[in-house]
């Protein structure tokens, strides 16, 4: 596996030997002084061009960065819409291990892109064009302080979409009690983030998709949220979706108090009542009351 200094190297190295890039940037978790390095951590870079269809149209030119096992290039994808305006993105992931993320980025967007991404640094800029940036921060993934609507809506659309695994798991539709369980827990996940961020006073990040929670939260919640976690069975989703409720709803309570919002309790009892008539409800009923 090539080491950092190598990738390094070779990245700031074609920058040097194309006349095209004028600046090169980096960001993500290696600008990140509060994420631990590992050997999956990306490269999250970005060049800053003066003709970007000239590359798209020798697409060979990424060849340079070595052998891959297989290269994504989402602006080409027609699965998924296109996220980046006029930028491209390589994704490529390499034989000996290593990642980049590469972006091409015009050269007429430096200001903006210099603003984009607190945890931006420079690492090449050949005409001293782009403006001075402070050292990177995580500042802008610290967990938000959301408002009183925000938690609201939060806790209803966790009991509400709870229904939907309920009448999926009467009806022994696996699949879509599986994907409203999994919708409902990003609402459970959320309510644990806020809950983080009262505990330290928003002054943290806990990672995409919650992946630092574990280092926030206590061992009893990390093993309850664990829980939430089903198989592929009728009584595991059961078990799973109540594990959920009970978390979610002494999460919710804790931040709520701490936010002076007022957790909607009416939604605990009714609903969590429902859930369980469900899951009592003869295979044969033909009716729900």
């Amino acid at each position: 596996m090539r080491t950092e200094e190598e990738m390094f190297s070779l990245i700031v190295h074609i920058a040097e030997n194309d006349d095209r890039i004028r600046a090169v940037g980096m960001n993500g978790s290696r600008t990140n002084s509060n994420v631990q390095k590992d050997v999956f951590q990306d490269y999250d870079i970005v060049y800053l061009v003066t003709d970007l269809k000239s590359f798209l149209q020798t697409p060979d030119w990424i060849d340079d960065f070595g052998k891959r096992i297989i290269m994504q290039t989402p602006e080409d994808s027609q699965l998924f819409p296109q996220e980046l305006g006029g930028r491209f993105s390589y994704l490529m992931q390499f034989t000996d291990g290593n990642r980049i993320d590469l972006q091409l980025v015009p050269l007429s967007e430096k200001d903006r892109y210099c603003k984009e991404d607190k945890l931006t640094v420079i690492l090449m800029d050949k005409d001293s064009c782009l403006p001075s940036i402070p050292p990177p921060s995580d500042r802008d993934y610290w967990v938000k302080k959301p408002t009183i609507e925000f938690f609201d809506d939060c806790c209803n659309e966790y009991w509400w979409i709870s229904t939907y695994v309920a009448k999926g798991l009467w009806r022994k539709e696996i699949l879509y009690a599986q994907e409203h369980l999994s919708h409902i827990r990003s609402m459970h996940i959320q309510m644990l983030e806020w809950k983080v961020g009262i505990d330290t006073n928003f002054s943290v990040s806990v990672g995409k998709s919650g992946k630092y929670l574990e280092k926030f939260i206590s061992e009893k919640s990390w093993e309850q949220l664990l829980a939430t976690y089903a198989d592929g069975s009728i009584d595991g989703i059961w078990n799973a979706l109540f594990a959920m409720c009970d978390h979610f709803d002494s999460t919710a309570a804790y931040v709520g108090k701490h936010l002076n919002c007022d957790y909607p309790y009416q939604y605990d009892r009714r609903v969590y009542s429902y859930l369980k008539h469900i899951q009592d409800l003869p295979a044969n009923a033909t009716e729900i009351y």
